[in-house]
């Protein structure tokens, strides 16, 4: 299989399935000397794992971390940093009744397409627990930008209907809901129509938003690897999630120019954008303003409900889709996005090292 490798210099790749015996990460091109140990890691590890609150799948894991490789005394050597989380406890039975058909809204008929065979356990490669490599990785570089003055603040921005009031916005909030919401009015609302939707057999979608703060101006590419084409890229590579955007995202589209546009006023000598329409970006670079954007997450497909299907035998059936499943994704979803972010703008800032001849001067000759 390809395509679980992310990154050109900040590099990770992820490996394992839902049901077998462990997931993990492999990170080429930590720079040595970087404060981390396995609890840096589980920090991030613990906002995605299973079993948080009753808005997510009941499945128990620890998802506890090992750092195998790559560091040494506290700090990352500057060789390839290899961690792994097992699994403890699949229950690949509950799995069985579908290696015959294909569920509605899942990857299982395009992985028989593609292989000829798939694992049906809980998804394989594409269950959503293949982004614990991710958040591992995500846990590593988010230390590295923290180190440089790059914070990234992520949290759930709507569920269904219900949305957070930015005038209402507490940051403590968010860790002191289990939906992650910075909001606890808006929060209470969407955890009661998460419950109907359950007792209705149902499930429901949302939104992530992540603002990274203290980026430096000029990170990214100006054509194919522009900063947001990667962060794009990056987000909708997680599996649920349908759509991307950042600053006025969509809402471009009915805007006119002279509204959309960031103006520009000088402050403590250097430019600053007094808006911030475009959400951290122009030409495809970092303009020093907040990096924004959102990510748009489908309902969680395995539902109760009855839906229409067909089996490999191809006859078409109804069926209901039994196991642990979260009724809602977003908010152990939130942290994928805060990992792929940092991932991704880790990556950016190492490769922008090279883009001036005389900052490259200035590093050798000091």
């Amino acid at each position: 299989m390809a395509g679980s490798i992310f990154g050109k210099l900040f590099r990770v790749t992820t490996w394992g399935e839902s049901h077998g015996k462990g997931l993990g990460v492999v990170i080429d091109g930590c720079p040595a000397g970087l404060p981390l140990s396995e609890e840096d890691i589980q920090l991030y590890l613990n906002r995605r794992k299973p079993g948080q609150s009753v808005f997510s799948t009941p499945r128990k894991e620890d998802d506890a971390v090992e750092i195998l490789s790559g560091v040494f005394e506290g700090r990352t050597t500057g060789t390839p940093i290899s961690m792994v989380v097992f699994n403890k406890t699949q229950r690949s039975q509950d799995y069985s009744e579908i290696a015959s058909y294909y569920r509605p809204g899942h990857a299982d008929f395009t992985f028989d397409e593609k292989y000829g065979f798939r694992d049906y356990r809980g998804g394989g490669r594409s269950s959503g627990r293949e982004t614990i490599g991710r958040v591992a990785a995500g846990a590593v570089a988010a230390k590295l930008l923290k180190s440089l003055g790059v914070e990234l603040l992520t949290y759930t921005k709507s569920i269904g209907p219900y949305e957070i009031n930015y005038e209402t916005f507490n940051r403590e909030e968010i860790f002191r809901n289990s939906l992650y919401m910075p909001d606890a009015a808006a929060a209470e609302k969407a955890g009661e129509f998460i419950m109907q939707k359950r007792k209705e057999h149902d499930s429901v979608g949302g939104m992530a938003e992540c603002i990274v703060t203290g980026m430096p101006t000029g990170i990214g590419e100006p054509v194919f690897d522009k900063l947001n084409a990667n962060l794009a890229k990056a987000i909708v590579s997680i599996g649920a999630v349908k759509g991307f955007e950042m600053g006025d995202g969509m809402a471009v589209a009915k805007a006119i120019g002279s509204v959309n546009n960031d103006a520009f006023r000088m402050k403590d000598g250097r430019p600053e954008k007094v808006t911030n329409h475009s959400g951290g970006t122009l030409g495809g670079m970092s303009d020093g303003s907040p990096i924004i954007l959102r990510a748009a997450f489908k309902p969680t497909p395995s539902i109760l409900s009855e839906q229409q299907t067909v089996n490999k035998s191809g006859e078409d059936i109804t069926v209901s889709i039994k196991g642990r499943h979260d009724p809602i994704i977003v908010p152990r979803a939130v942290v994928v996005v805060e990992a792929m972010v940092a991932l991704t703008i880790a990556d950016a800032i190492l490769e922008n090292m090279t883009a001036r001849l005389d900052k490259i001067v200035e590093f050798y000759k000091n």
